[in-house]
Formats: structure tokens, sequence, C-alpha cells
């Protein structure tokens, strides 16, 4: 497994990310012991999760399974570095208004504590900002943020679905405050969403931001599966995008085949060969689905392929104004 610093920050992270939204919804409990096992021993040493996994009535069951894994002890939580995140609605919270998605000092303080209840420790690697609050100062984020770090609760401040613009006004304020500001930006970015090239990326690049994509695979679109049959589990909407995109997914299909590697395990490589990437985000449902992925990280796409990439999913064609301005 590779390591690569997150963001400005000294913390050594893998290549790849360990989602694990699918556990307590998709995989049981004993299943997601496994992958996260198989993680551990693969030298996948970086977790991601939000305390709103597990959904609805049942969010915060993700962090649960986590925190009961992490009980078992032999050094799995030494071993982790463990991300979460805060800003949706919790259903176990009776605060009203207060509980309403969103962020402040307030609801950071309260979700944090029921984060590391959960979660069965006593302190977070990284705090995520799920999404953007414009209605909260940078003035209140970081007094919150500040507090829980001399806490000792948290050791580093991310962000996730930021433009690039809220970047840069998040470490501006954190510049004035003294503070390192954000080490990560967790986006959406695949070969079917390359959007992100424009602004956030570069902007992430030049302010010392690293990004964990999530969705490198685009709910499965890109993971060899999409132009098989579906059995009848498709929605008519994710019917209707397959047929919009045959002609790409099977180009891609192709060029894959050419490779010898798997449509998934090249796309993973795609993103991790842009040189704003720290690590995609996997979320396998089975540890078979973990023991595939793994082999993106040793794929290393020649410039001949990435051009044959560019033209099957044709991104902006540059960073921001360059894309569209002379």
């Amino acid at each position: 497994m590779e390591f690569r610093s997150l963001g400005r920050s000294g913390m050594k992270v893998s290549r790849l990310c360990l989602g694990t939204m699918n556990f307590g919804v998709e995989t049981n409990e004993k299943d997601a012991f496994r992958i996260m096992d198989m993680a551990l021993e693969a030298g996948i040493n970086f977790f991601d999760t939000a305390n709103i996994y597990g959904w609805g009535e049942n969010a915060g069951r993700t962090e649960e399974i986590i925190g009961r894994w992490f009980k078992q002890g032999g050094g799995r939580r030494e071993k982790v570095i463990l991300g979460t995140k805060v800003y949706g609605e919790m259903s176990d919270n009776t605060d009203g208004p207060n509980n309403e998605a969103g962020l402040s000092a307030y609801k950071i303080r309260r979700h944090l504590e029921g984060s590391l209840r959960r979660l069965q420790t006593d302190h977070i690697e990284l705090y995520q900002m799920h999404h953007v609050d414009r209605g909260v100062s940078w003035e209140e984020l970081w007094g919150a943020f500040e507090l829980a770090a001399h806490q000792g609760k948290i050791g580093y401040v991310g962000s996730s679905n930021f433009a690039g613009w809220d970047l840069a006004l998040a470490q501006s304020a954190a510049r004035s405050r003294h503070l390192l500001g954000l080490v990560s930006e967790q986006h959406k970015y695949s070969l079917l969403c390359r959007l992100p090239e424009l602004e956030v990326l570069p902007a992430a690049e030049h302010l010392g931001i690293g990004v964990i994509a999530w969705s490198p695979l685009d709910g499965g679109m890109l993971g060899g599966s999409a132009l098989k049959s579906d059995r009848g589990t498709r929605t008519s909407h994710q019917k209707e995008r397959i047929e919009s995109l045959r002609p790409q997914l099977e180009a891609f299909s192709a060029l894959c085949k050419e490779l010898g590697e798997s449509e998934a395990n090249v796309a993973l490589a795609w993103t991790l060969h842009n040189p704003a990437l720290t690590a995609p985000i996997i979320g396998p449902r089975t540890t078979e689905q973990l023991d595939n992925a793994l082999r993106a990280v040793e794929i290393k796409l020649d410039e001949a392929t990435l051009k044959r990439l560019d033209e099957i999913f044709p991104g902006p064609g540059a960073e921001a104004p360059r894309a569209y301005a002379w």
C-alpha cells in the first residue's frame, strides 16, 4: 500500500480510503468486521464514516459497528486514521430546530460527543463538515473546531461538498486565527463527474488541501456491471442513464479489456493519477470487492491510455477560466 500526507498535515494516510456507508445497511456487522480486518491487513489505515450513516431512524448505526470493532482491541483503534462527519439530522437528538441539517458551534459540540460515544473512542483524527453551511460564520466554526482540538477530541478538520470559493474562505479565516485550517476536502469525482477540475481541484491543490474522491465509480456505473443484465433491480432512472451512457461505457469496457484490468480498478487508478487527489473512497460490501480494489494502487496509466480516457469521458478541458476563455 502507498501512503501520502493528508493535505498540508504531517499525517500519512493510505492511497485507498475505506468507506463504511454500507455497514449496517447493505453489509451486516459480521461481514463489516471482516472487511475492516482485511483492510488493515492490506495496509489501508484510512477509514471514512459519518454520523448519519445507517440513515433515518438508524442514523448512527455505522459508527456503532465501527465502535464495537474497535472494542475488540488488538491495536485496531491505534492503527486507524478515522474520519467522520457532522451536518445532517440525527434521530437520537431532541434539540428541535438545533438538530436541523447544518452547522453551529452548539450542534458540532453535541454531535461530536455523540460520535465519540458511538465509536467508543476519545478522539477522531479527521472531523469533517459533511456539507457547507453558509448561514454560519467561519468565526463560529473555527472557534468550535479550535476548542475541540484543544480538548484533544479531534486532530484535524476537513470539509465535504465545498465549492472552490468555500475552501478559499475557510482557509483565509483559519489563517487569520493562526490555524492550520482544512486539511482535506471530500468531493464527488470520477470519469463521469469531472466538473471539480474547473475550480475545486486546483483550489484545493493551491491551498494545500488533500482531496478525497467520493463515488469514484459513480454509484457503480464505472464498475463493469452497468451493461450487464439488471435482473429487474434497477430503477427506471438508472436504466435511462445507462442507455444514454452506453457508447461511452462500451468504449471504456473495451479499453479496460485491452489493458487486462477491470473497469473498477481502471476508474480508481485514473483518480489516483491526479496530483490533487489523496485517495478515492472505496465502499466494498464484501471482502471479495475489497480484495479486487487493492489492485488499483498498482496500476499506472500511461499517457496514451489517459488520452483515450479523455476521449471517452471528456473533462472541462482545463482549469477555470482557461476551459472557457482565451
